[in-house]
């Protein structure tokens, strides 16, 4: 969410009326998420000029640890300057440190790709958005899900149930601290996550949704008491009930 937002703001700098705006103090601390959207909080060093050259060896955009040379167009500018700019500058301070992680296996791939496409600057910003806007796709869709075998039959359904919620095992990325709240497409996406975890025997589809529309699920690794909820379903995993427990 965070990096798409980033990129949709880099897109409207790139293509303001005003020209191609570079951000000059590109820091983190320059950021802030408002309503699930980033924000600039200091444009005081924004500017729209270009560097001016001669040649081509007058663009070279130096980073401390890359340089790329630019062209230098027909009016004396170095192409695409400000947009590279920035775009690197979110690669380092943003696209590195948070792409990598959290994504679900399948769409890890795509996520490479831009990380590895920004950082050699082979993307630049159209190209950048078109690709999260993709991955976006994907994810809500979930046509992500690769083929499986369907693993929901494994599992018993307790209409209009809830469990309990209370501190149990943590995972990675949880929604919350207490326990294992993931991000899920559906039902059978959940089966899935919790056959791969050994401490996980029950989940519940909550009715929270994240910022994409998907449903959080929580997932348990004991029977916890039941109460009643006309909107949820419990699923249990057939080899951890029993009679005297249901």
């Amino acid at each position: 969410q965070i990096c798409l937002s980033l990129v949709k703001l880099l897109f409207y700098l790139a293509h303001s009326p005003l020209g191609s705006i570079v951000l000059l103090d590109f820091q983190p601390r320059q950021f802030v998420m408002v309503d699930g959207n980033l924000k600039v909080t200091d444009m005081d060093d924004a500017s729209t000029e270009e560097l001016s050259c001669k040649e081509d060896n007058d663009c070279t955009l130096d980073f401390p640890t890359k340089s790329f040379p630019l062209k230098c167009s027909a009016v004396g500018k170095c192409e695409g300057i400000n947009e590279k700019k920035n775009l690197f500058n979110a690669y380092r301070y943003f696209f590195t440190y948070l792409l990598p992680h959290s994504a679900p296996p399948a769409l890890r791939p795509f996520l490479s790709d831009i990380l590895n496409a920004t950082g050699d600057l082979r993307y630049g910003i159209n190209e950048t958005l078109q690709a999260f806007e993709k991955v976006l796709h994907l994810y809500k869709s979930g046509l992500y899900l690769q083929k499986r075998p369907l693993l929901l039959k494994d599992y018993i359904s307790l209409k209009g149930f809830r469990t309990v919620e209370g501190e149990d095992y943590k995972c990675w990325p949880s929604y919350s601290h207490l326990g294992c709240l993931l991000s899920v497409h559906g039902a059978e996406e959940a089966a899935a996550i919790c056959n791969s975890q050994s401490q996980c025997q029950s989940f519940i589809v909550t009715q929270r949704r994240t910022w994409t529309g998907r449903p959080l699920a929580s997932f348990q690794s004991s029977l916890t008491d039941l109460i009643p909820d006309a909107n949820a379903v419990v699923y249990i995993k057939r080899s951890a009930s029993s009679g005297e427990r249901l």
